[in-house]
């Protein structure tokens, strides 16, 4: 394929050809009737001139011949019957009669007669003119005639004047225009690669052009284009990573969510292929085993629980339902049943014990419940839990939680790196939130590292 310069350069030249042989032919036909109407107009004078000096018929021969020497043109006298009187050429004996030729019948009608045609005499194409004049007496026609020839070379003279002085102009627009098709091409170039870029990851941000208008409004447009795309680079490296991490939290919550699971089906598969095969086991081991079954699927209900209230939540579909609810009896009956699990861990508890609250008991004994036993998990100390008519706080002097983990752990499946917070499916404090909220309640968590955390709901 070939380059914008060559293709402007072909296209030029191809014009250039056109329009040479258009101008060229407009010049030579326009060139050679002036030259012709200038012949013409001269042949007339140059009549005039003789029939002024006409005394005497017989000296014109002389004439006629001076004529031919100096002026190179032929001069021929007929009488008004066609008789040649005088030739300044050839033998007028032996030529023909006139009196019919075009252009002497033109002059008896017209001030002159005038045509161009091939003389046999001479055998030269001619101009010729006739004019009709009385000499003593009698009527007679002077012709004159000039050769074409001598008209053709004057008018291929003047065209190659006119060659020369049209190759300059069109080698000097030639010239200009491959400047500019070149500049052009480079504009274009530059375009090319920079859209070129544009497909890479690495994008250019900046194009200009000062070559013209259109091209600064293209390159102001394409420099448009090229932010534009950076932007959505940089929003679509954003959504990958994001995805990402998501698709790596999901495979921990995949993960979480097996491991949750397999221990207590683990458990309840051994234990309950241990008493098929042995019939004869002792009672007391036998009732034991029961027990683990029993514990073990008491637990896999609560996490199905725990999923399925986390759906409801996040979806909009879970309903409350509000009654007065003494916050002392909820706190302590939910703190004996966790303490079950953590024996010499004392829980101090402040708050009047005639308080009352309007709220979803089963949901808020879940709030409660999930913030005393993080307090368990993640400390060793004692756990504080201070209420009153506007609030609720459980504080604890365990490992704290950093900054950068405390924007995150209330979302869904969030879990902090190095522990798992609430518990291994990173549900808990997301229920929370969440039951909260439902309440038009509010969380504020106040953490610091190595220090222990406060749990406040304010109500």
């Amino acid at each position: 394929m070939l380059k914008f310069h060559h293709i402007v350069l072909r296209k030029f030249l191809l014009t250039f050809s056109i329009l040479f042989i258009v101008v060229g032919s407009i010049v030579y036909y326009w060139t050679k009737e002036f030259y012709i109407a200038q012949s013409r107009d001269s042949l007339l004078h140059n009549i005039e001139i003789i029939s002024f000096s006409m005394h005497d018929i017989s000296h014109l021969d002389m004439v006629a011949k001076k004529i031919k020497k100096t002026l190179h043109l032929r001069l021929t006298i007929i009488s008004v019957d066609g008789e040649v009187l005088i030739e300044s050429h050839e033998d007028k004996t032996k030529m023909d009669n006139h009196k019919y030729r075009q252009e002497i019948m033109q002059s008896k009608q017209e001030d002159y007669g005038y045509k161009i045609r091939h003389s046999k005499t001479i055998n030269k194409d001619l101009l010729y003119i006739a004019k009709k004049y009385t000499f003593n007496g009698e009527v007679i026609y002077i012709r004159l005639a000039k050769e074409l020839e001598n008209i053709n070379e004057q008018i291929f003279a003047l065209g190659i004047k006119t060659f020369f002085v049209l190759l300059i102009f069109f080698g000097f627009v030639l010239s200009i225009t491959y400047k500019l098709s070149a500049q052009i091409e480079k504009e274009m170039q530059k375009i090319a690669i920079f859209l070129t870029a544009l497909t890479k990851k690495e994008k250019p941000n900046y194009i200009s052009s000062e070559l013209s208008l259109e091209f600064a409004n293209i390159t102001k447009l394409l420099t448009k284009v090229s932010q534009i795309l950076s932007k959505k680079d940089k929003r679509k490296s954003k959504f990958t990573a994001k995805l990402q991490e998501s698709n790596d939290q999901k495979d921990d919550i995949i993960s979480a969510i097996s491991h949750e699971f397999k221990n207590p089906i683990a458990v309840i598969n051994g234990y309950s292929q241990t008493l098929l095969d042995d019939e004869n086991l002792n009672p007391t081991i036998r009732q034991k085993f029961v027990n683990k079954i029993y514990k073990n699927g008491v637990r896999l209900s609560k996490l199905i629980d725990t999923l399925r209230l986390s759906i409801k939540l996040d979806s909009g579909q879970q309903k409350a339902n509000f009654t007065t609810v003494n916050l002392y009896d909820l706190i302590n009956d939910t703190v004996e049943i966790i303490e079950a699990n953590y024996r010499n861990r004392p829980t101090i508890i402040h708050g009047d014990e005639d308080i009352t609250i309007t709220a979803d008991q089963d949901l808020f004994s879940i709030v409660i419940s999930n913030l005393v036993e993080n307090a368990y998990k993640y400390s060793e100390d004692e756990v504080l839990i201070n209420f009153d008519a506007n609030h609720i706080s459980v504080s604890d002097t365990g490992i704290g939680i950093s900054k950068s983990n405390l924007e995150n752990i209330t979302n869904k499946f969030y879990r902090v790196q190095g522990n798992t917070w609430n518990n291994s499916l990173g549900l808990g404090l997301f229920l929370v939130n969440n039951i909260i909220n439902l309440h038009n309640f509010s969380l504020k968590i106040k953490s610091e590292e190595n220090k222990g955390s406060t749990f406040t709901i304010k109500m």
